[in-house]
């Protein structure tokens, strides 16, 4: 059975059987999707879906074009298959993303990578998990959420970026340990091209070049 794919680094885009659903260009149902899919571990009030997402408006005014969002997304995703029609949970007073929805976004096996590796060094990895690191790295195909300015995305955005940095850190660690210096040095720049001011990964690059 198809399922629904979300892109979330870089440009919004949402697929469902590998085509784009085009009917979802509204920003506010995007909006909210996304926050909904960025914190999918808990249901959400109404009330403070409306003031995050319209935070300069009255709130009766918020709380209307949160409707209306939503109702713009339901209609968007109605295309036919059981995952959408399950795809929230919304009551008088609470929304969020059904526990059974089927839909994936590439920030969720990002995120589940970096979890699985977090307290270890790269040092310390097998293969199996450089592999995963490496294709979890390759989503990162842009900012989270590029062009998007709220406050709670900037906190997402930022959270994003610092953990890739620290997964590219892993990935020099492994291929330096294993001496396949010309793999370390590729991560290595991988690194800078997303802070070139980081002062121990022009160290590292100095080492690896030189070894």
């Amino acid at each position: 059975m198809d399922s629904l794919e979300l892109s979330l680094f870089g440009k919004f885009i949402a697929r469902y059987g590998g085509e784009v659903v085009r009917d979802l260009e509204a920003r506010k149902a995007q909006e909210l999707f996304a926050y909904l899919l960025l914190h999918r571990d808990r249901p959400h009030t109404r009330e403070r879906l409306a003031t995050l997402l319209w935070s300069d408006l009255p709130d009766s005014t918020a709380k209307r074009y949160l409707s209306k969002a939503l109702w713009q997304l339901q209609s968007a995703l109605e295309v036919g298959q059981d995952e959408c029609s399950k795809l929230f949970e919304v009551d008088p007073e609470w929304i969020n993303i059904s526990p059974e929805a089927g839909v994936h976004t590439d920030v969720a096996i990002f995120d589940a990578t970096f979890e699985s590796v977090k307290q270890l060094n790269g040092r310390q990895l097998d293969a199996w998990q450089i592999d995963l690191l490496a294709q979890s790295v390759d989503l990162y195909q842009g900012e989270l959420l590029e062009g998007w300015y709220h406050d709670w995305c900037v906190i997402e955005r930022q959270k994003r970026h610092d953990q890739l940095l620290q997964m590219l850190d892993k990935l020099t660690d492994y291929y330096e340990a294993c001496a396949q210096y010309e793999n370390g040095l590729y991560y290595g720049r991988m690194v800078l091209s997303y802070d070139r001011a980081r002062e121990r990964t022009h160290r590292r690059l100095m080492r690896l070049y030189y070894l």
